[in-house]
């Protein structure tokens, strides 16, 4: 019996630790962005590779993100017999949640598992041993400037999906819905509001941060070799995911508790 409870209770036991260790080294990275020197050459080449992997992914997937909103709404808003407002709702959805959550999908997907391949590739051929023994930080060199850059390209990225999300909301509302373009074009100030952008780079900031802790972590102790490396990456990327959908929700809650709705 108490075999069987211990076995029941590694796994949890296992997850906890792997949580404090991930936020361990969170607060390590927050401590080591202010010590110098900071590598500036590794945050722009990183910065350049995670957008270089992110960019057209990212606004392929806008278009039909944009597209099913825009659809969703205009169908909702017709019935209602509110079509004026069309473009407010859609601009609104867009904002807030979509584009939050398709940069939170790239950023996690395609840049995450690059930087967790990349560190646990390292690992596995001991150079983060090496550096360690010359004494040089592999969290400072290494890390940091993969976190800030991810943060960086998130945020960059957040106004890109935006952008193309309500030109591709515009386009279909336009054309397959009948819709006005003056009338979508006037409502975007109906009920949208500077906060709205302001809580999607918010969200988008904070993903980046822990997309690329967590990839970074998982890079940092890979288990079993080659193989190891493969298992850390979709480690990463699905532990991201679950975390970056729980953090959007608890964003949302406390966004719409502490702003209130334009005219309310």
């Amino acid at each position: 019996m108490n075999k069987t409870l211990t076995r029941l209770r590694t796994p949890v036991e296992s997850g906890l630790a792997q949580a404090g260790n991930i936020f361990a080294l969170l607060l390590d990275v927050g401590r080591k962005v202010f010590r110098r020197p900071f590598q500036w050459r590794e945050f722009v080449e990183q910065s350049w590779f995670i957008a270089s992997v992110s960019i057209l992914p990212a606004a392929l997937v806008a278009i039909p993100f944009g597209a099913v909103v825009a659809l969703q709404t205009g169908s909702l808003i017709k019935q209602l017999g509110a079509e004026a407002f069309t473009g407010a709702t859609s601009v609104l959805a867009t904002v807030q949640q979509a584009a939050p959550v398709v940069t939170a999908l790239i950023i996690a997907g395609a840049a995450g598992s690059a930087v967790a391949a990349d560190l646990g590739s390292r690992t596995i051929r001991e150079e983060i041993d090496a550096m360690e023994v010359l004494g040089i930080d592999p969290v400072q060199r290494l890390v940091v400037p993969r976190v800030l850059g991810m943060m960086l390209i998130a945020v960059l990225l957040n106004g890109l999906v935006s952008v193309v999300g309500i030109c591709g909301g515009y386009f279909f509302n336009v054309l397959l819905q009948g819709g006005t373009p003056g009338a979508y074009l006037a409502s975007f100030s109906a009920l949208a509001q500077l906060p709205d952008l302001w809580i999607g780079e918010i969200k988008a900031l904070i993903f980046g941060l822990l997309a690329g802790v967590i990839a970074a972590y998982k890079g940092l102790h890979p288990k079993g070799g080659p193989k190891g490396v493969g298992d850390a990456v979709n480690q990463s990327v699905v532990i991201t995911f679950l975390v970056l959908f729980f953090v959007n929700l608890v964003l949302t809650l406390v966004y719409l508790q502490v702003v209130p709705a334009k005219g309310g």
